[in-house]
């Protein structure tokens, strides 16, 4: 099955606290073969409380949490707006993602 958001895409959240929001994909997470949660850069940010070791300080670390993948939609690389993505073959039988927006495929 092909996924239709991977990593290193251009996202924009549709809903939410960050919604309107761009950002890149930095990992997926998987379930059932399927991407269903994603993590951007700069999206969906909290804080962690982390307790002092003898290895190191004790600080507060800001971290990018994962959102579902219903929640985010691939920017269109030519319109730069929200599109819905499909699939399309190439002549020399080579899968392709396709933005519904433009038509444009990558």
């Amino acid at each position: 099955m092909a996924n239709k958001i991977k990593k290193d895409d251009k996202v924009i959240v549709t809903c939410g606290k960050d919604k309107g929001k761009t950002g890149v994909v930095l990992r997926c997470i998987y379930k059932d073969n399927h991407v269903s949660q994603v993590v951007v850069e700069g999206i969906n940010v909290l804080k962690k409380h982390r307790k002092k070791s003898d290895k190191a300080e004790g600080a507060i670390v800001d971290f990018p949490a994962p959102l579902d993948v219903s929640n985010v939609a691939i920017v269109c690389p030519k319109k730069s707006v929200a599109t819905r993505v499909g699939f399309t073959y190439l002549k020399d039988g080579e899968k392709k993602r396709l933005a519904k927006a433009s038509g444009q495929t990558f």
